[in-house]
């Protein structure tokens, strides 16, 4: 296998990578994790809740920064060290999700490279925000 190759990275960098969150994706969700609450799973449940209506998995909605980390920006190769997360609207079954990373820190001598991290909803509103540290080929 071939080892990734090293990156050109510079602070203001940015990629994006949209999704529609589907009903198939959140019970696919729950089954793998086994998260099943009824809030994203029983409309009944759900919509006594505020929320009026399941609502999709906060980590699964988090996931699409994963995906634009692990194949746009920094991309193949690189891996998570860590990520801060803060929840701010809901996403529900057929809203599409848009996650953009920017990169805001490099550090070449450790291959390190610290990215801000948004996740908004197909009405530009932002559902998801924090920041990801992630490790890359030097």
């Amino acid at each position: 296998m071939e080892a990734p190759r090293p990156l050109r990275l510079a602070v203001g960098q940015r990629a994006a990578l949209s999704k529609t969150i589907t009903e198939a994706d959140i019970r696919t969700f729950a089954a793998l994790t086994g998260d099943h609450n009824p809030l994203h799973l029983d409309a009944a449940f759900a919509g006594r809740s505020r929320f009026g209506r399941p609502i999709a998995h906060g980590i699964l909605v988090a996931g699409v920064l994963s995906a634009a980390l692990g194949t746009a920006l920094p991309g193949p190769g690189a891996i998570y060290l860590s990520q801060t997360l803060k929840f701010l609207r809901p996403v529900y079954s057929g809203d599409t999700v848009t996650a953009t990373v920017e990169v805001i820190a490099y550090r070449e001598d450790k291959g390190i490279v610290t990215l801000r991290t948004t996740c908004a909803n197909q009405a530009g509103a932002p559902v998801v925000e924090g920041e990801a540290v992630l490790l890359v080929a030097r």
